[in-house]
């Protein structure tokens, strides 16, 4: 009886059982299909090379120095009585700077002035001889010998007065040689003497160094291998003409910081260095805020200008084996690892010579997620967005 009627009842729900059946089994075949699925193509950026005039530039290190280092050195020989600057104070011409004990040579002025006028009164003396001695030749009293001879002590008594003023004159320059004064405008820098010092005009050390640094030279050295790369790159027949056609450069200084004030290249040494086969240039930088003090260092910036080169962001790129790469697109969306030859950088860009050319595509961003033979969905950058950013 009992099994009568769980018949009767499978009997009575069997098409539901039958559509949960089926439900059952619909929910299993669509689980294993999409375990089953590959996950679509990742979407990442695109862009195009392309070649572009761009500027790079070539760094040389430069040391600088005032327009002149001036020696202040003692002209005569005394104590400091006074400085009367400190070290590192901006000077004008003229300004006095040291004091000399100068009453040794106001002693020497005072005999000068002496003596001077000894000589001016044996001067007068000799004259009233001659003039008295003149009229007695004319008359034959006396013989013209000793016209001649009282003639002759009076050349001698001028010629004393002419030694005389001499004397006094350089006694002169003397008292004034103990005021030392500032020969131009600039910078004091070391005083190693002190009030009270002895100084001498055959010491070792300078009083101290005055910088004039209205005009600032950066001296800078290139290669041999930079220097014949530098005479193919600029115009002219002559090194001199080659110089006159470079662009200005820039100053780069020790923070990383430009220089608000661009250089002329104005002098190149004439030979290399035996010791490190190098050539000298110099550039000169206005100063007008004193920004720059001699014994700064910083770098030269020479720009070039590259009419056709191809860019590719650096973001772009991965390095292996000391080589630089990018993931470059094929037709099929598929991803190839190219190895670049790079040439030069200009802002966040590298300037590449091999490896792609203009018109290839490559994945800008999300490389780390890439490798060789993956398929991605591309997603077109325009490349002036990117050129906005770089230093062209």
């Amino acid at each position: 009886m009992e099994t009568t009627t769980i018949i009767r009842s499978i009997r009575h729900n069997l098409p539901l059982l039958i559509a949960v059946a089926a439900i059952v089994l619909h929910t299993s075949c669509s689980s294993s299909t999409a375990g089953n699925t590959a996950p679509p193509p990742q979407e990442l950026p695109v862009v195009s090379i392309t070649s572009k005039p761009v500027t790079v530039y070539s760094e040389f290190t430069a040391s600088l120095q005032g327009k002149r280092d001036i020696e202040i050195r003692p002209q005569v020989d005394g104590n400091l009585e006074a400085i009367y600057v400190d070290e590192g104070a901006y000077v004008y011409k003229g300004q006095p700077l040291f004091k000399i004990d100068a009453r040794p040579y106001t002693e020497q002025l005072n005999n000068a002035n002496a003596t001077l006028l000894s000589a001016k009164a044996s001067l007068a003396n000799a004259l009233i001889n001659v003039n008295k001695l003149a009229p007695l030749v004319q008359n034959n009293v006396i013989s013209d010998v000793q016209l001649q001879s009282a003639k002759a002590a009076y050349d001698a008594a001028k010629a004393n007065v002419e030694q005389a003023k001499a004397q006094v004159e350089s006694a002169k320059i003397n008292v004034g040689y103990t005021t030392i004064t500032a020969p131009a405008d600039g910078y004091i820098g070391t005083i190693p003497f002190k009030t009270g010092s002895l100084v001498v005009k055959s010491q070792a050390d300078a009083l101290t160094v005055l910088s004039e640094n209205k005009e600032m030279h950066a001296y800078f050295t290139l290669s041999e291998s930079d220097f014949i790369n530098f005479k193919s790159r600029f115009e002219g027949a002559t090194l001199q003409e080659k110089i006159k056609h470079l662009p200005e450069v820039e100053l780069v200084l020790a923070d990383n910081s430009t220089y608000p004030e661009k250089g002329k290249v104005e002098l190149a040494e004439g030979q290399f260095s035996k010791t490190d086969g190098t050539i000298s240039f110099r550039a000169n930088f206005s100063n007008p805020n004193g920004l720059l003090r001699s014994g700064n260092t910083g770098k030269i910036r020479l720009p070039n200008t590259v009419t056709n080169s191809l860019l590719v962001p650096q973001e772009a790129t991965f390095e292996l084996q000391d080589k630089v790469f990018v993931y470059a697109l094929t037709d099929s969306n598929k991803v190839v690892g190219k190895p670049v030859t790079v040439t030069g950088t200009s802002g966040n860009f590298y300037l590449v010579s091999g490896g792609i050319k203009a018109g290839d595509k490559i994945v800008y961003q999300g490389i780390d997620r890439l490798h060789d033979g993956v398929i991605i969905k591309p997603k077109t950058m325009p490349a002036d967005s990117l050129f906005k950013t770089a230093a062209l």
